[in-house]
């Protein structure tokens, strides 16, 4: 018996992944982090208010109604199809070249994500994401044993000098090139930042001279509150290189657990294949019926105002008490404020302090596959009430100043 309490009986039935794991933390651990009685500003959720509750239900009747026990079949009923024309709809509103055949759903973006990395990945492969990058898709990348490489954003998002530099080491020293590039261009978790048309559009030459893939995540990219539209990555690609998945939790619900991977076809017919198992065909039906009958674009044009004073609060409330020397980010969408503190002031040891002073955060590491981001932290301003981000802001004002002056 191991001291953790383990027996390890099992262990070497385990694949060699599981095993180069066990007493790791899994997917989806940082939603821990969390204290009594603290404001969290920690979690990326929507906020309750936003849910159409009323609207599904109603829905849901209506699917019984009109489809009966088809809805409950495998496969379900025409409003599965509805769905998926809802998301070729919403893609070409961006300037993306598809149709259904290009559409897959799944169970939320996480399972989109997982679908392609099953599709594309095995042990050893080379993965290129964003340093920093959400954490969840660093958990879900260790799952496959391969290699990630964290390349540099700024302000402007993924730095198109910092990729270039190391494929051509790689290149020169014949070292292997990426299989996947995974990206967030637009409204970044954690740093909110988006991607400027021009570094898309590089990556995309860089993508082809290398013969890679970029995956590009666009979980926020309808939640923009501010600032001119920028395309899709997906929008600029002529050679189906791009592989995009997106979801429907931030623009309805996330138990919804609706996403969906959009790709060339020939690309989706593999990672189609390769799916296990089905998805919740049901849910999709009462979200097909909600998104052509109901009035989801109004609700989503009520969240992107309502994000936009939850932004502009948390950002008044860093600039009114933050000391100087603290940084920040200023995003045009989603849900999150990237924080570099003042001095040397280490995240993560100061998030014991700042959960006793009342407010807990994501520490910069967790977005990082190496071990970076020591002086950084995520914010979400999308949960919580402008009053718990005034206690929230306030409390870790306190913990840094604590912190700068021991």
């Amino acid at each position: 018996m191991s001291d953790d309490g383990r027996s390890g009986a099992f262990d070497h039935l385990f694949t060699e992944t599981v095993r180069e794991g066990i007493g790791e933390e899994g997917y989806g651990s940082w939603r821990s982090i969390d204290a009594p009685g603290a404001v969290s500003l920690s979690f990326g959720f929507p906020y309750p208010e936003s849910f159409p509750e009323g609207e599904l239900v109603a829905a849901a009747e209506a699917v019984f109604d009109e489809e009966g026990d088809e809805a409950l079949q495998y496969g379900g009923g025409d409003y599965v199809d509805r769905l998926v024309d809802v998301v070729v709809d919403q893609e070409r509103q961006q300037g993306i070249d598809c149709e259904p055949a290009n559409v897959l759903l799944t169970n939320g973006a996480t399972h989109a994500l997982d679908v392609v990395c099953h599709s594309f990945l095995e042990p050893g492969d080379q993965v290129f994401v964003e340093a920093p990058t959400f954490m969840g898709s660093l958990k879900l990348f260790g799952n496959y044993g391969v290699e990630v490489t964290g390349c540099e954003t700024d302000g402007d998002g993924l730095r198109m000098d910092a990729v270039e530099t190391e494929l051509e080491r790689r290149r020169e020293a014949d070292r292997p090139i990426p299989k996947l590039l995974y990206t967030i261009p637009t409204f970044q978790n954690p740093s909110g930042t988006t991607m400027s048309v021009d570094r898309r559009e590089r990556l995309l030459d860089l993508a082809a001279e290398y013969d890679f893939l970029v995956l590009e995540d666009d979980v926020y990219g309808r939640l923009r509150f501010s600032g001119e539209e920028v395309p899709p990555l997906a929008a600029l690609d002529g050679a189906g290189r791009v592989v995009r998945t997106s979801t429907f939790s931030k623009t309805v619900a996330p138990g919804v657990r609706t996403g969906w991977v959009l790709a060339d076809e020939e690309l989706l017919e593999e990672i189609t294949r390769m799916r296990a198992g089905g998805t919740n065909t049901f849910t999709q039906s009462v979200l097909g019926r909600y998104c052509t009958e109901g009035p989801f674009e109004e609700n989503v044009a009520e969240l992107r105002a309502e994000y936009a004073t939850r932004c502009d609060h948390m950002l008044d409330c860093l600039e009114s008490h933050m000391p100087p020397g603290t940084e920040w980010t200023e995003p045009d969408g989603g849900f999150f404020v990237w924080v570099e503190l003042p001095g040397r002031i280490d995240a993560e040891e100061l998030l014991p302090t700042a959960a006793e002073e009342g407010v807990t955060y994501l520490p910069g590491p967790l977005f990082y596959p190496d071990d970076r981001g020591k002086g950084h932290l995520r914010l979400s301003f999308s949960h919580v009430s402008p009053g718990e981000m005034d206690r929230g802001v306030e409390a870790l004002a306190r913990a840094t100043r604590s912190m700068a002056d021991d």
